[in-house]
């Protein structure tokens, strides 16, 4: 009956229609198999439970569209994959296109190029070979994420290399989910998570805080200040307190606010220089001593399971300085030993595919027994580092010989670490009832510890949550050395990524450090086995597509003539 029906003008019309309903109804469902290992096209839990809470339409302009280079094809390829993600999630919610920066502002006379340099957006300047011969192009490889009146930029590529390696794609790739994810939920969200700027201890307010202040802190949190010397209480409305270089030693008092804070569950993200040492004086007489700040800390640091040492850290992985290198003015780029360059040697969320943190005249750390408490070392030195007991006597005289390498021995000295666990009160037998009563009177409960897991993070370089200012007084981004701005040395560090991680590891509240913690795998193809099977391969390529093409017709041939034959 069936067979008869499907065989009829009317089958025809059956079959169209079926066909037509199930176009209709993927074009409404879809659905996939993710078959690789790491799950590469499979969005996180925190990710899609953004995209789910949408309120407002997400529109995302991406700035690679054009003629570019392999790689940066590849990073719009990859880029247009992870948004089409995106989208199946967020359905009708997320629009994103892909625009050239040389295309004019919708209504304006101004390119987006124009639009992206005023947002302190800079490109990558790369000569491409393009049909029309050599080029030069000044590449974007940013997006721009707008939730209703709010807009954020998300860069795609960290670098500014021209020629972008498969491990940095391979980096890229996995952290873009993360990148769109994050951008949109601080979009999103409508109330942002309370930060107090610690201010009662010599902590800076001028320039040197501008990338830290306007392009992290006031774009992602409620930033209040707050003085420690006048206040009697840290609230609970505030998720986290913010210590960055202290110049002024801390009373026992605002210890103890700071220790109750955290034993309430408050996270403390510290920038401390244990050292008073700064560039100002290597400039004016062309050396510096380097001693003691008397911060007072020691004990609130021991208790929670680190010792901030009074010492500097040397290695021969830094950043430059200009030195006279025979007294007649002939300045030259050469290393300087106390600027060193981090990187971290654990997979943990917050440095995962970070690059370089620069640091200037750093402590080293060591993690000292603390019951409950797991340290995770953030930043280290190379296997090239030492480290200078002080009070010391640097000289920029000493850097015009080569350092001898003898020296630097020593490897993965600690310079930063995330601290997880139980904290206990270092006030817990200390406290007088007069302290806690006052503590009380002000709305505070005391702990003799903290009742669930807390975080907190310590590094010892003040300098590296800072940003240079120019030499027309114009505040440069964190992570940029004034000395090397404006010549060949010029590059930014990742110094401002490393402070959003913390931020965003101590107090996001969606978890998507998930999303962040994506690993792909680089598969690179066996050369030696490519050049020993190359003609091989080329044969089957050329003519197994033949072969099939003769293998189908003698099939073909061979089952109408046992049709017809009948």
């Amino acid at each position: 009956m069936l067979k008869k029906i499907f065989n009829s003008k009317v089958g025809l019309v059956i079959i169209i229609l079926l066909l037509a309903g199930i176009n209709w109804l993927a074009s409404l469902y879809h659905t996939r198999i993710d078959l690789t290992n790491e799950k590469r096209f499979t969005l996180s839990e925190p990710t899609k439970k953004v995209l789910r809470h949408l309120d407002k339409d997400v529109e995302i302009d991406i700035f690679l569209k054009g003629e570019f280079p392999s790689a940066f094809k590849k990073l719009a390829n990859s880029t247009d994959e992870t948004l089409q993600e995106f989208k199946e999630v967020a359905g009708s919610k997320l629009h994103y296109r892909f625009i050239s920066p040389d295309d004019l502002v919708d209504g304006t006379s101004v390119t987006y190029a124009d639009t992206l340099n005023a947002m302190g957006i800079s490109p990558i300047n790369l000569k491409s070979q393009l049909k029309g011969g050599e080029q030069q192009q000044f590449v974007y490889p940013d997006a721009l994420v707008k939730y209703g009146d709010n807009l954020m930029p998300v860069d795609l590529y960290a670098g500014n290399k021209t020629v972008i390696t498969p491990a940095e794609l391979n980096s890229t790739e996995a952290l873009m989910e993360y990148k769109f994810a994050n951008a949109i939920e601080k979009l999103a969200e409508p109330v942002k998570p309370m930060i107090a700027y610690s201010s009662g201890n010599g902590e800076p307010m001028g320039a040197n805080v501008y990338d830290l202040v306007n392009n992290v802190l006031l774009k992602n949190y409620d930033l209040k200040r707050f003085d420690l010397n006048t206040q009697p209480i840290i609230p609970d409305t505030f998720k986290l307190l913010l210590v960055v270089k202290p110049t002024i030693a801390f009373t026992d008092n605002e210890k103890f606010k700071i220790d109750q804070f955290v034993m309430n569950g408050g996270k403390v993200l510290w920038f401390v220089d244990a050292l008073n040492a700064e560039m100002d004086s290597l400039q004016i007489k062309n050396e510096v001593i380097a001693y003691d700040r008397g911060l007072n800390l020691n004990d609130l640091f021991f208790k929670c399971g680190v010792r901030i040492n009074p010492d500097l850290i040397m290695d021969l992985q830094c950043d430059f300085l200009p030195f006279d290198v025979n007294g007649k003015g002939q300045f030259e780029f050469l290393h300087w030993n106390y600027f060193p360059l981090f990187e971290s040697k654990t997979d943990n969320l917050i440095d995962k595919n970070l690059g370089l943190v620069a640091g200037k005249f750093v402590n080293s750390i060591d993690t000292v027994e603390a019951d409950g408490i797991r340290k995770t070392i953030l930043l280290s030195s190379s296997p090239n580092s030492r480290t200078i007991g002080t009070p010391a006597l640097i000289s920029g005289q000493e850097n015009v010989n080569a350092p001898e390498d003898d020296k630097f021995r020593k490897s993965d000295i600690p310079a930063a670490v995330l601290l997880e666990g139980r904290f206990e009160s270092m006030y817990k037998y200390r406290a007088s009832q007069a302290m806690k009563d006052s503590f009380a009177s002000y709305g505070g409960v005391f702990q003799a510890q903290s009742p669930d897991d807390n975080k907190m993070i310590i590094v010892a370089d003040g300098d590296i949550a800072l940003n240079a200012v120019s030499q027309k007084d114009e505040p440069l981004p964190m992570g940029m050395n004034q000395y090397t701005y404006g010549s060949q040395y010029q590059y930014q560090f990742a110094n401002r990524e490393f402070v959003e991680n913390c931020l965003d590891y101590l107090i996001n509240p969606y978890g998507l450090e998930e999303a962040k913690g994506k690993d792909y795998t680089l598969r690179l193809l066996d050369v030696k086995k490519i050049d020993e099977q190359r003609s091989i391969w080329q044969a089957i390529n050329i003519l197994g597509p033949i072969v099939l093409i003769f293998l189908f017709a003698l099939i073909y041939q061979w089952r109408r003539k046992r049709k017809y034959a009948k």
